[in-house]
């Protein structure tokens, strides 16, 4: 009763069908199935995507394996998730290859590349779809496969292991969004209820450490982020979870940007508690355990949480498609 009063003083696909029918050529209806196969999120669409991408490698075999000079330049200002499961390993295998020599991303990215010798943050803000693609990385989309042909595990919990964000107890970090989700209200997203249980039965085995950064931190893209008034919440109730947001500015002589400190604190980490998207993505990337609420997305289709985010340091992934199942999961495991 008191965890209910606790959450409860702290208290959204339409369809639309035509009636009618409009009559048209057998030709005019072919196209436009074959158009509608082939826009953007379909399967079709993901297949000839990254087919065509991983294709037009074959461009770059004689200066990849043969010439192997630093003349490897990528660029990239889309999603985030895709940047880490995606973009970064194939930009730590031309480091490894010797063929690496510049990257261009968003700010606060610098850290992430740590291994490029020109590494630009050009842009200030991330987008959904660029207005041409350009096929450059051979896995630019969901896809039912991965191809590792040019892929590196990025090390950045080697990199960035540290003797500062050490406690008295093992680490749990909370990683933790608000937002709006392909053009709608928040859909993948721990809620002050869920928090209140989790950390009721966990706080006192771990310390916890909350993460949920603001606009003020991140590069944003075509979502919003909300208000989901958890931060009053915790202060209040649970003073021993440390907030990331208050732990960043105590220790900004330490980093150089928000994602600096992100990256140096889960360095440390081992349990992680994660939410769909890039979230879950740079929780990954740091062995130990990751429990990922998604509740929808191209992933589960393409089983990505199986795949390619355990690729991306070893961890063990664990896929809660529902609260319920992000409880069974810690109940299990942690």
């Amino acid at each position: 009763m008191e965890a209910v009063k606790r959450v409860a003083d702290y208290s959204r696909q339409r369809y639309i069908t035509s009636a009618g029918y409009n009559k048209i050529s057998f030709f005019q209806r072919v196209k436009r199935r074959l158009e509608g196969s082939f826009s953007y999120g379909t399967p079709e669409f993901f297949v000839w995507k990254n087919s065509y991408a991983r294709m037009k490698q074959t461009k770059y075999c004689i200066n990849d394996y043969v010439l192997k000079s630093k003349y490897k330049e990528i660029e990239y200002c889309q999603e985030f998730q895709q940047e880490l499961t995606f973009v970064l390993p194939f930009a730590y295998w031309h480091h490894l290859n010797g063929t690496l020599g510049k990257t261009i991303s968003s700010k606060y990215t610098k850290e992430l590349y740590f291994f490029s010798e020109q590494h630009e943050e050009k842009y200030n803000t991330r987008v959904d779809q660029l207005p041409r693609d350009t096929y450059e990385v051979p896995n630019m989309y969901h896809c039912p496969t991965v191809s590792f042909n040019k892929w590196a595990k990025v090390p950045l919990k080697e990199h960035y292991k540290n003797k500062h964000f050490v406690f008295g107890k093992p680490l749990l970090i909370i990683a933790n969004k608000y937002n709006t989700e392909w053009g709608k209200g928040p859909i993948n997203f721990f809620s002050v209820s869920m928090l209140d249980k989790i950390l009721d039965k966990y706080g006192d085995k771990y310390q916890v450490v909350y993460n949920r950064p603001g606009a003020d931190y991140i590069v944003m893209d075509n979502s919003e982020i909300l208000e989901l008034r958890e931060a009053t919440f915790i202060r209040k109730y649970y003073p021993e979870v440390i907030l990331a947001e208050d732990l960043y500015q105590e220790n900004k002589g330490r980093a150089n940007n928000y994602n600096h400190f992100q990256l140096m604190l889960y360095a440390n980490c081992d349990h992680f508690l994660s939410v769909h998207g890039g979230t879950a993505a740079l929780a990954s990337y740091f062995g130990g355990k990751n429990i990922i609420l998604s509740k929808r997305g191209h992933e589960h289709r393409y089983n990505e949480f199986n795949s390619i985010f355990p690729a991306l340091s070893g961890a063990e992934i664990y896929h809660a498609k529902n609260d319920a199942d992000v409880l069974r999961f810690l109940e299990r495991h942690y």
